[in-house]
C-alpha cells in the first residue's frame, strides 16, 4: 500500500490502547507502519535496482522485529534528547516495542493484500505472496483512517467550549472502530475477490483450456474487477462485476498473442533489468518492438552495418484501463534496446533510464 495507508494504520494501532501504556506509542507506531519503505532508497540506485531491492528484506516476517527494534532505538534517542522536560505519561519500553511490532506487521499484511504482493520468507523462499483483492490505494481506508483522527479532535473542541473536564487519551474508541472497519472492508473484498474468480471458472470465456486465471482489484468499488486468464496460446482480459454476476470481453479487442521468443527477447531477458522483471512478474509478456523507438530513451547511435532492437517488459497485473491506456507505455513497464541480437544498450523502467 501506499504511505498514507501504513502511517494512519500505525496511528490509529497506537491510539487503540497502546498510548494508554507508554507515551510516544502513536509516533512509534506510526513510524513502524511504515518504516519497511525505506527500502525505497535503493531506486537512487537505479529503477532495476529499486524494483530488486522493493519490497524484499524488510518485508519479511524475519525483519519485522528488527523494524520495530530500530524504531525503539530512535524513540530512544529522542526520549534521552528531552530529557529534561517533565512528561505526564511513563515511558513502558515493553510496551511500546509491542506497538511498534504490530505496527511493523500490519504493513506486510496491507502489502500482502493488493496485486504487487511481497516475499515474507526471502530469501529462505523467494516466492512472491500477494491477496490481490485490496487496490494499491484504497480512499474508503483513508476516509475511515482520517475519522479516526479527527473525530477526537473536533469533539474535544466541543468538549472546551462547554467546560467538559479533557481526556487525557481521546480516541481509542474511533481507533479501534477504524481498524475494525478496515479489517472488514479485507474480508468484504476477499470475498467478493473469490467471487470474480468462481464466476471465471465457471464460464467458458476462451476458446481454448484455460491454464490460469487472476482478478485484479479497482479502487472504491468492491464489485468491480479486471480479469486475466491465460491459455496456451494468448491471455484474455475480461471486467467482471460480482453484484450482477456480469462479465464482459471482446476476443477480438481483449486477446494478446503470446509473442514470439525472438532472439532478441532471449538475450533482454538475460539483461539486468529482464532477470529482475521477470523474478518479481508473475504475468509478464516480453514482447519483440523491432525499429520503434522507446519513449524516453533514444535509440543507439550505430553504424549502418549494425541494427538495434527495442525489447518491451510489460505485466498484465497493472496493464488496464485505471492504471494505462492502450497504446501507452503501461505501468512497471520495461524496454530494453539490444544491438545485433546479442549486445544491450540502454534500459528503462517505468519512465526512468537506467544508469
Amino acid at each position: 500500500m501506499e504511505p498514507i495507508t501504513h502511517l494512519l494504520t500505525g496511528a490509529c494501532i497506537g491510539r487503540a490502547g497502546f498510548n494508554r501504556k507508554s507515551a510516544y506509542a502513536t509516533a512509534a507506531a506510526a513510524l513502524a507502519a511504515e518504516a519497511a519503505d525505506i527500502d525505497v532508497l535503493w531506486y537512487f540506485a537505479g529503477p532495476v535496482a529499486g524494483l530488486k531491492h522493493h519490497r524484499g528484506f524488510t518485508h519479511t516476517l524475519w525483519a519485522a522485529p528488527l523494524v520495530a527494534a530500530a524504531v525503539l532505538a530512535a524513540v530512544w534517542l529522542f526520549h534521552r534528547w528531552r530529557k529534561t522536560r517533565p512528561h505526564a505519561q511513563t515511558v513502558h519500553w515493553l510496551w511500546l516495542y509491542l506497538a511498534a511490532l504490530t505496527a511493523a506487521l500490519s504493513h506486510l499484511l496491507l502489502d500482502w493484500s493488493n496485486n504487487y504482493g511481497l516475499r515474507p520468507l526471502f530469501p529462505f523462499n523467494p516466492r512472491w505472496y500477494a491477496g490481490s483483492f485490496m487496490f494499491i490505494a484504497e480512499p474508503l481506508l483513508w476516509i475511515l483512517f482520517a475519522l479516526a483522527l479527527v473525530m477526537p479532535w473536533i469533539f474535544g473542541l466541543a468538549d472546551r467550549e462547554i467546560g467538559a473536564r479533557r481526556s487525557p487519551f481521546r480516541g481509542r474508541g474511533w481507533a479501534i472502530f477504524a481498524l475494525c472497519g478496515a479489517a472488514a472492508l479485507g474480508c468484504w473484498r476477499w470475498a467478493e475477490h473469490a467471487h470474480a474468480l468462481a464466476l471465471l471458472d465457471n464460464v467458458q470465456l476462451a476458446s481454448a483450456p484455460v491454464k490460469r486465471t487472476a482478478a485484479e482489484p479497482y479502487p472504491i468499488n468492491p464489485f468491480r474487477w479486471h480479469a486475466i486468464l491465460e491459455t496456451a496460446d494468448y491471455f484474455q482480459s475480461a471486467e467482471i462485476d460480482t453484484r450482477t454476476g456480469a462479465i464482459e470481453t471482446d476476443p477480438r479487442q481483449d486477446r494478446l498473442y503470446k509473442p514470439a521468443d525472438t532472439p532478441a527477447v532471449e538475450v533482454a531477458k538475460r539483461t539486468s533489468l529482464g532477470q529482475v522483471y521477470l523474478d518479481w512478474s508473475s504475468w509478464p509478456v516480453v514482447r519483440d518492438q523491432g525499429h520503434a523507438a522507446v519513449p524516453g530513451l533514444a535509440p543507439p547511435q550505430l553504424p549502418p552495418s549494425r541494427a538495434w532492437t527495442a525489447v518491451e517488459f510489460t505485466d498484465l497485473r497493472f496493464d488496464y484501463a485505471f492504471l494505462a491506456t492502450r497504446g501507452r507505455a503501461s505501468v512497471l513497464g520495461g524496454w530494453v534496446y539490444i544491438v545485433d541480437n546479442r549486445d544491450e544498450a540502454g534500459e528503462i523502467l517505468n519512465g526512468r533510464v537506467q544508469r
